[in-house]
């Protein structure tokens, strides 16, 4: 970027990071987020631990790299997000920069409702330090009472969106990288505290074997490969928070002194070492408190909210430190979500040379935000009695259709049906773009060496990208794009 686009980016308060290692602490904290605590954990108990980790391990190397390098280079060339990055390249590919945007979106349709959930998780083991029953009087089954608690669910959906707010309106050096730089380091040792205390458990072992001891059989069928596959892929992407525009936004505000190599290594490391140690607190403590892997999505409220509960009075401060690193991870990745928005939005305004407020942008972001979110936060999971209907019940199927296992899984709840558009459809479609042009079209050693290597770093990664740009990861996203598909639309069809 040249001194008179950074001026004129910096009048229309744009910004830029402080440091590569706030940079890489903001990077780092879009990419763990409530898919690494939330996500991996139940993932990895419900599709057979040990496979589901390899799976996951090999795609992050030769996928989540990729298109890691891939976005950061995209960004940091054009000095634009998705939109503006994929325009500046080739006006015809505009869209598939708006696919990101869309991510960006539907995943903060329930993004948020699960961020107000820890929230509530949050406050609710607090008061019990406090000696008040922080839980309502539901204890143990507080999760299926918060579910119906719509004053309390909108409430803290709103709270959540609130402290997003105010960090985003911060700038990128005042606000994000202030934050993450932190809270990520935080996070961390927070996290390593909970695998401490959950290690010394009696039973917990079992939890450990789970995870480590190798196991294929989930992976014996060639169903079940692409059920583990595709299931390992969109975990994949929600947590590095690959092809929602939020790596390309941040990417885009990266000095080029940086080397754009290492950090498409750092990030996906860090990411992953944050799920593997969320799942060696989860997983065990299961264990530990003879509870079931396969939990599902309530797996982190659920579960985790009763083995606290189990341990008396010190479970109470376990329970509200445990909660707090989830809502740290959970704000670190909405607010990328939310920036690659405000990017968007102020790379148009500077594109037309308007004067454009970062605060009017994110303002207007979040209301639509929480308007979106409204039938995630009210409709109980799909329950059939919530306030708000299901789409499944709104297209005029039935509840007993839904327990026979015939309702397709993007209609069962809303927030299944903001996912599938997310995770499951526009980010591996987006991705799948990417890779092809990178290296078909626009040539890995026509755009990522030259951007990797003018900070004055050799790109000794040239022929195992190329590879992967060309064959490996187009692949792999046809595969995974397939199995969504199936399992969220056809699958139950057809049983």
């Amino acid at each position: 970027m040249s001194d008179n686009q950074h001026l004129e980016h910096m009048e229309h308060d744009r910004g830029t990071w402080g440091s590569n290692f706030g940079f890489l602490m903001a990077a780092v904290g879009s990419a763990v987020g409530l898919g690494n605590i939330w996500g991996f954990p139940y993932k990895m108990g419900s599709k057979g631990g040990f496979a589901f980790l390899i799976i996951y391990l090999l795609l992050v190397i030769f996928v989540g790299v990729v298109v890691m390098l891939g976005e950061l280079t995209i960004g940091r060339k054009t000095g634009k997000g998705a939109v503006g990055a994929y325009a500046a390249l080739s006006k015809k590919y505009k869209w598939v920069g708006y696919l990101g945007i869309l991510s960006a979106f539907t995943l903060l349709a329930f993004y948020n409702v699960l961020g107000g959930l820890v929230m509530r998780y949050m406050f609710g083991f607090l008061l019990q330090i406090m000696g008040v029953d922080g839980f309502s009087g539901a204890g143990m089954g507080f999760f299926g009472y918060i579910l119906y608690d719509y004053s309390g669910m909108i409430f803290f959906h709103v709270l959540f969106i609130v402290c997003n707010v105010v960090i985003v309106m911060g700038g990128i050096q005042g606000g994000i990288e202030k934050f993450c730089t932190v809270a990520m380091p935080a996070l961390f040792f927070m996290l390593l505290f909970v695998i401490i205390y959950v290690a010394f458990q009696p039973g917990a072992g079992e939890g450990y074997k789970f995870m480590l001891t190798p196991n294929f059989e989930p992976l014996s069928s060639f169903g079940g490969f692409i059920d583990v596959l595709k299931t390992a892929a969109g975990q994949m992407f929600f947590s590095l928070s690959l092809g929602m525009g939020a790596i390309i936004s941040y990417g885009s505000y990266l000095d080029k002194k940086e080397d754009l190599q290492k950090n498409s290594l750092i990030i996906p490391a860090c990411d992953t070492l944050i799920a593997v140690m969320a799942a060696c607190a989860i997983l065990p403590a299961c264990a530990a408190f003879n509870m079931e892997y396969a939990q599902g999505p309530g797996l982190l409220f659920n579960t985790m909210q009763n083995v606290f509960l189990s341990m008396g009075s010190f479970g109470n401060f376990v329970g509200f430190m445990f909660y707090f690193l989830v809502f740290i991870a959970a704000v670190t990745s909405s607010i990328s979500l939310f920036e690659a928005i405000v990017t968007w939005r102020l790379d148009v305004g500077i594109e037309k040379k308007q004067k454009v407020s970062r605060t009017k942008i994110m303002s207007i972001a979040a209301v639509c935000a929480f308007i979106v979110g409204i039938p995630v936060a009210l409709d109980a999971l799909g329950a059939a009695d919530a306030v708000v209907k299901a789409p499944y019940l709104l297209l005029g199927m039935t509840p007993e259709q839904l327990a026979a296992g015939q309702v397709p899984m993007a209609i069962d709840c809303w927030l299944d049906f903001f996912d599938v558009i997310s995770e499951g459809i526009f980010m591996p479609l987006g991705a799948l773009i990417m890779a092809v042009l990178i290296g078909w079209k626009w040539k890995t050693r026509n755009l990522i060496v030259p951007e990797c290597e003018i900070s004055g770093h050799k790109f000794w990664g040239y022929t195992f990208f190329d590879i992967c740009f060309k064959f490996i990861t187009p692949i792999g996203m046809i595969l995974v794009l397939g199995g969504q598909i199936y399992d969220f639309f056809i699958k139950a069809l057809i049983a």
